[in-house]
C-alpha cells in the first residue's frame, strides 16, 4: 500500500505515522520547518516508523492472540454477527493501543533511533539532505519550551537524537538546494 498524508489544523508541533501508512502532521510542525528538506525529514521519520512496523509493536499481545484465535477457529468460513463482534473489538482495541502510546508516551528511545536512521536512508534516496533531520531537531530544541509537553513527553531529548544521527551520517554539512525547491516550499507554507 501507499501513504496518505493529512495536515491537521493545529498549532501544536506534532507528527506521527500510524500502521497502514497514514501520516499525520500538524500545521504547527510544518510551520516550524524552514525548508522542504526539513519537512521531508519530519515525514521520512514518520514513514520509517511505519516501515519498521513500530506501531504494531505497542499492540497488546492479548489482543493479537484473541484476533488470531478467532480467525484460526473460523478458518475460511464466513463469520456471523456473533463471531464478528469480538474480532472487531480486538482490532479496535489494537488501534486504541497504538493511538494511546503515540499520544501519551511515544515510542521508546530505541524505536526513535531506528526511525531517525531509517529517515536518513529515505532522505538520501529521495535526493534530500539527510542532515536536514539534524537541522530540524536543532530548531525544535531551540524553539520548544519545556512547557511544550506534547513533543517532550513523547520523544527523547533532541540533543540525544542529534548525536545518534551524527554517528550514522557524520556531522551535517550544507548541501546546495535547488532554487525551485525553495520557491516550491515557500509557496506551500504560505498556503497553509
Amino acid at each position: 500500500g501507499g501513504y496518505h498524508f493529512l495536515i491537521l489544523d493545529s498549532q501544536e508541533r506534532s507528527a506521527f505515522g500510524a500502521p497502514g501508512g497514514l501520516i499525520l502532521i500538524t500545521r504547527g510542525m510544518l510551520r516550524l520547518c524552514r525548508s522542504e528538506d526539513e519537512a521531508a525529514a519530519v515525514l521520512a521519520h514518520e514513514i520509517a516508523h511505519v516501515e519498521n512496523k513500530h506501531g504494531l509493536s505497542v499492540i497488546q499481545e492479548s489482543r493479537i492472540l484473541s484476533a488470531l484465535g478467532i480467525l484460526a477457529s473460523e478458518g475460511t468460513k464466513a463469520l456471523s454477527g456473533g463471531q464478528l463482534a469480538p474480532l472487531v473489538e480486538a482490532f479496535e482495541g489494537s488501534v486504541g493501543d497504538v493511538v494511546f502510546t503515540l499520544v501519551h508516551s511515544g515510542y521508546s528511545r530505541e524505536l526513535e533511533r531506528q526511525a531517525d536512521e531509517g529517515a536518513t536512508v529515505l532522505l538520501k534516496r529521495a535526493g534530500y539532505d539527510p542532515g536536514a533531520l539534524i537541522m530540524m531537531l536543532q530548531e525544535m530544541d531551540a524553539r520548544m519550551a519545556p512547557s511544550d509537553s506534547s513533543y517532550a513527553k513523547t520523544h527523547p531529548d533532541p540533543k540525544e537524537r542529534i548525536q545518534s544521527i551524527e554517528n550514522v551520517i557524520g556531522v551535517s554539512s550544507s548541501v546546495p538546494v535547488p532554487q525551485e525547491r525553495d520557491e516550491r516550499f515557500e509557496k506551500f507554507i504560505a498556503g497553509i
